[in-house]
């Protein structure tokens, strides 16, 4: 990972970057040296929030195994790619970008939250989608308005509870509301609602109890 300052690309977004990460996500003393804590620094991050930065290309995570929250939502990133350096991965947002399929997911084998809500995904591949996947959001999406969508969806994804902010009702029962608010307990962030500001947790009304 690159240490320089956030990058333009030449569509005046901006990349990921060991100095963008930190920006956002670390708090230093002015005393101390930024650069050699940095890389241990990141290393033991469990939440990156990269909201909002006109981010185009998901590259040079590799320095982030620890994560299990990543939120990527209100960027300008057409491609789901190069996640497969963070395989502890269990929350994913990229709502708000402008994505077009769905894939490579396959290398996160843990991930169990999904918003890809306001993108630009016409046709669902399926089997590009973790079996892992507890709560998934597509609403905003073209696929979305498929003759059977909501069927096939849940049909292919056996533990999916929650689909585009509704319950898959018969899936649930007492033991999963209880393993729900546990999820919530290590997850702090899915306990509020998504907003555009930055650092906002990034699902609104996805029917957790």
């Amino acid at each position: 990972m690159s240490g320089d300052k956030p990058a333009q690309s030449p569509e005046e977004g901006v990349c990921i970057t060991e100095t963008l990460i930190t920006k956002r996500n670390l708090t230093f003393p002015e005393d101390e040296d930024l650069s050699e804590r940095m890389f241990h620094t990141l290393a033991d991050l469990q939440t990156v929030r990269l909201d909002q930065e006109r981010i185009t290309t998901i590259r040079n995570l590799e320095g982030l195994q620890n994560i299990h929250s990543l939120y990527l939502q209100e960027n300008k990133i057409q491609r789901i790619e190069n996640l497969a350096c963070i395989p502890s991965l269990r929350f994913l947002s990229l709502a708000g970008n402008r994505i077009r399929q769905v894939e490579n997911l396959l290398a996160l084998p843990h991930l169990q939250f999904l918003d890809l809500s306001g993108n630009l995904i016409d046709s669902l591949m399926l089997g590009e989608l973790p079996q892992s996947l507890l709560i998934l959001n597509l609403t905003g999406n073209k696929c979305t308005t498929r003759k059977g969508y909501r069927e096939m969806v849940t049909a292919a994804l056996p533990l999916l509870l929650d689909l585009d902010r509704q319950p898959v009702a018969e899936r649930w029962t007492s033991e999963d509301e209880d393993q729900a608010s546990g999820d919530e307990d290590e997850f702090p962030e899915l306990s509020g609602p998504f907003c555009s500001e930055r650092g906002a947790p990034a699902f609104q009304g996805c029917g957790l109890p």
